[in-house]
């Protein structure tokens, strides 16, 4: 029964701090639209709310590793492994400027998808050439704006521990942009929301982990597969 009750807390207080974020972010929106086009003060309330998130679960725990790898002066395409929605929570603990590459129906979602087209994330309608192209001119867009784009090349989050093969266009886009990859490994976080049960049930270690970035000036447009392994074979490592 305890754990029954404290499930019901933490959603319902989770539900509570994603609306407030909405309302946040909108009132950002709105009273900065002349001055803040790139969205940057609308992003940065997301900071918060991780920091709030992880702070009400008492069944989180949660470990950030190599925050000195981030230049906040430079541009990155980040990519990361994807184990839950969990994910999406931690990865605003590296307080940095980016876009997501999400899918649309995500954008769908009451207060969350909401708060997502405030930010202006990159929505990418799946099976969709045309959609597939349109995400690359916005995150091209993005990078030649000054803003980092957080890519999960896996495509879809993971079922288990290990990694799934890696698509081919943020690195393509790395090289053409000439930005350099910043791998970023989540750990424990598939453990961190309950599959098949709203109860929490679980102590979860969390951890995110900022690796080096990777260079990609050496890179010809004809290298992205090296580039790809390179990085899939640093995620794994670590």
């Amino acid at each position: 029964m305890k754990k029954i009750l404290l499930s019901i807390l933490i959603w319902a207080v989770g539900s509570i701090l994603v609306i407030a974020l909405y309302f946040a972010m909108l009132l950002c929106t709105v009273l900065l639209y002349p001055f803040d086009r790139k969205r940057a003060f609308t992003h940065m309330q997301c900071f918060w709310w991780s920091d709030a998130v992880i702070a009400l679960n008492p069944y989180w725990k949660v470990e950030v590793n190599g925050l000195s790898n981030i230049d906040k002066n430079r541009t990155y395409i980040i990519i990361a492994n994807h184990q839950s929605l969990a994910d999406i929570v931690l990865a605003y603990q590296i307080k940095m400027q980016f876009k997501w590459v999400a899918k649309e129906s995500l954008f769908k979602i009451p207060f969350v998808g909401w708060s997502m087209a405030l930010a202006k994330h990159i929505k990418l309608e799946r099976g969709k050439l045309g959609s597939i192209k349109k995400v690359y001119r916005e995150a091209a867009h993005w990078l030649r704006s000054g803003i980092s784009v957080l890519f999960f090349p896996e495509g879809t989050r993971s079922q288990t521990t290990e990694m799934g093969d890696f698509r081919n266009g943020a690195f393509k886009l790395a090289i053409k942009e000439r930005v350099p990859i910043l791998p970023v490994l989540f750990e424990g976080t598939g453990t961190a929301i309950p599959r098949g049960s709203w109860i929490f049930t679980t102590r979860t270690c969390a951890k995110l982990h900022i690796l080096p970035a990777i260079e990609t000036t050496d890179y010809q447009p004809a290298d992205f597969v090296k580039l790809r392994d390179l990085a899939r074979s640093v995620l794994e490592r670590e």
